[in-house]
């Protein structure tokens, strides 16, 4: 199956979160072509922020394999927005060395983060990072979030004003 495939999973955790009035973020987990986990944001807009529900932490949770299970270097971990640097050490910490991302978080990527300097726990070199799968499509639902009337959420931030003016990439 196709990376695509599994973001359109995601895409539709987002599109529930995104329903709900949260941020929205879906997140899908896979071993060997099959769903094993999915997650979306929860409790970021409706009943008062909690900076812990991420979709990506949401999946983790439902993770039905030992922490130390070779099968974990096998997953691939999609998310329709790039993981948090909260989000990117818990799939690190998971065993999880694939990640595929649908669109960029501007103000608190963590992907991008120079390991090199960080711990031995996570410096894991053996990661694959795959960014824009389906970036349109997030990136949409993302606009839709930040143009609700009723959205408080990081209004006024550097996220807001970068997902805003962002432009489609396909034609």
């Amino acid at each position: 199956m196709s990376h695509e495939t599994y973001m359109k999973e995601a895409l539709i955790q987002a599109e529930s979160a995104l329903a709900e009035g949260d941020f929205p973020v879906g997140c899908v987990i896979v071993l060997k072509d099959t769903i094993i986990s999915m997650g979306r944001r929860e409790n970021a807009s409706v009943h008062g922020v909690n900076e812990i529900d991420h979709a990506e932490i949401n999946a983790l949770k439902q993770i039905d394999y030992p922490g130390t299970d070779p099968r974990r270097k096998d997953m691939i971990l999609y998310s329709t927005m790039e993981p948090c640097l909260m989000c990117f050490a818990a799939i690190l910490l998971s065993g999880i060395r694939h990640i595929v991302y649908a669109y960029e978080d501007a103000m608190g990527g963590g992907t991008s983060c120079d390991r090199t300097h960080l711990s031995p726990l996570y410096r894991t070199p053996e990661i694959v990072i795959v960014p824009g799968v389906m970036r349109d499509e997030s990136l949409s639902l993302f606009k839709q979030f930040f143009l609700s009337p009723g959205n408080r959420y990081w209004k006024g931030s550097y996220l807001e004003d970068y997902t805003l003016s962002a432009t489609y990439q396909k034609t």
